[in-house]
């Protein structure tokens, strides 16, 4: 049985130092602001060699093109993923706190928000250059997974989002102090880092590398973070103010199940196209 490191959720500090009688600092850069900076990265290095397949440069896809997609994705993560939260988890709490909202730096972002907000400007992109929405996402979508493995690295340094309860016979099973408790519980942030991050990567990566039906690399990307998470659902904490919904489904689970019929029907769709 392991025990969570608690590593400082701070990666560097500055300061503080005096300047003309001022205190200017500290000033603090955290591992989970790090994870985003190197989700971004790989996005612009893996979007950026998807540009160049003949398929899409053909269409006149060019590297700025990615780096205006990465701005109109920033976006829509940071805004869609706090909607996301407020709407699906803590709709009557926010309805009586509107001033709290806008506050992200108090915590609370959702996965489904995010990728439903990505979704609204990665329409708004394609509304702007003239290019097919399954287009923009057809480009895209081998290059989230290992975006999304990023953020669960910095899931696992912060020591939160855990698991269940684990059978302390489990070699990895995992003390989580700071859930309050000195139980054993699967470390559920390195399954969804290995599944809906590096294995979802790969098998996009590969089947995205010859060109496909417009819409089946999108329709496959949400099948297959549908079908990962909602496994690996099984192993994480519900939510305290939520638990268990009907059929003893999490909320993750249950918007998992539209993201899986969304995407088998887009997959088939795609097969039928050119």
């Amino acid at each position: 049985m392991l025990v969570h490191p608690q590593f400082n959720p701070v990666a560097v500090s500055f300061g503080p130092w005096q300047v003309g009688g001022t205190t200017l600092g500290p000033f603090a850069i955290h591992w989970y602001g790090l994870t985003y900076m190197v989700a971004f990265g790989l996005f612009v290095w893996l979007a950026g060699r998807r540009a160049a397949y003949p398929w899409f440069a053909r269409e006149g896809w060019i590297r700025r093109d990615v780096e205006d997609l990465l701005f109109y994705g920033v976006l829509g993560v940071v805004l869609g993923g706090r909607l996301g939260y407020v709407i699906f988890y803590k709709p009557a709490y926010y309805a009586a706190h509107l001033s709290e909202i806008p506050a992200v730096w108090k915590g609370g972002m959702s996965f489904h928000g995010g990728m439903l907000g990505v979704i609204v400007a990665m329409a708004l992109f394609g509304l702007a250059r003239r290019r097919p929405f399954l287009q923009v996402t057809d480009l895209i979508a081998p290059c989230v997974p290992l975006g999304l493995a990023s953020g669960r690295v910095g899931n696992f340094i912060n020591g939160e989002l855990w698991g269940r309860v684990a059978d302390p016979s489990l070699p990895w099973a995992m003390v989580f102090p700071e859930s309050g408790s000195l139980v054993p519980r699967h470390p559920s942030q390195i399954y969804q880092f290995l599944g809906e991050g590096i294995l979802l990567f790969v098998v996009l990566w590969i089947y995205g590398k010859k060109e496909r039906g417009r819409g089946q690399v999108s329709g496959l990307f949400l099948m297959g973070y549908g079908v990962l998470r909602f496994v690996a659902e099984f192993f994480r904490e519900p939510d305290d103010f939520l638990g268990l919904l009907s059929l003893g489904m999490s909320m993750g689970q249950w918007l998992c199940v539209p993201m899986v019929i969304a995407g088998a029907l887009m997959f088939a769709w795609g097969a039928r196209q050119r």
